[in-house]
């Protein structure tokens, strides 16, 4: 598998393709149309490329970007960035992804624009239901991935324990070692 999913949310897992997003030098797992492709097919948007062009990729990024700022924005209870509303809005308007009963099961097929307006709609699902008050950002400084903590007490810190929260519990634990060898 080429891409992460820790979040368990279309939306969510989307913005987190642009991985160590505070680094000065982030990664774009988005980086090429056969990248989009696999992402769509791994989330399970799709059950076959969607032959995804570069066109496409701009507009992923696009969105990507769009949903981020919507998101943080939700978290901090500020008003939201009016471009970024259009373009959620406008791929949320395209036709979804229908599946269809084949002789052999079910089988999902979608163009691009149709698979980037389920990431859209997942995106308002989230912003504006019931678990928006549930959003938090990964607690490693150098993550930023976007979450819904639906953890007993809301302790959750991590985006996913592999590999942020190891590695945050990693260095705790060897800075208690050095401090406890100084002593």
């Amino acid at each position: 598998m080429e891409h992460a999913f820790p979040c368990g949310t279309p939306a969510l897992d989307f913005v987190g393709t642009l991985r160590a997003r505070r680094r000065s030098a982030p990664r774009e797992m988005l980086g090429s149309p056969e990248s989009l492709d696999s992402w769509f097919r791994e989330c399970g948007i799709t059950d076959e490329d969607a032959n995804c062009q570069p066109f496409d990729v701009e507009a992923a990024i696009a969105l990507r970007e769009a949903i981020y700022a919507l998101v943080i924005a939700r978290m901090a209870d500020g008003s939201y960035d009016e471009h970024a509303l259009a373009l959620v809005n406008r791929a949320a308007r395209t036709p979804s992804v229908t599946p269809q009963l084949t002789p052999e099961g079910r089988r999902i097929e979608a163009t691009p624009e149709q698979a980037l307006s389920c990431v859209a709609r997942d995106a308002i699902d989230i912003v504006s239901g019931p678990e928006a008050r549930l959003l938090k950002e990964c607690a490693n400084p150098e993550c930023a991935q976007v979450f819904i903590d639906r953890s007993r007490g809301s302790r959750r810190e991590w985006c996913a324990m592999d590999p942020c929260g190891n590695k945050i519990k990693a260095a705790a634990y060897r800075a208690r070692k050095r401090a406890g060898q100084a002593v």
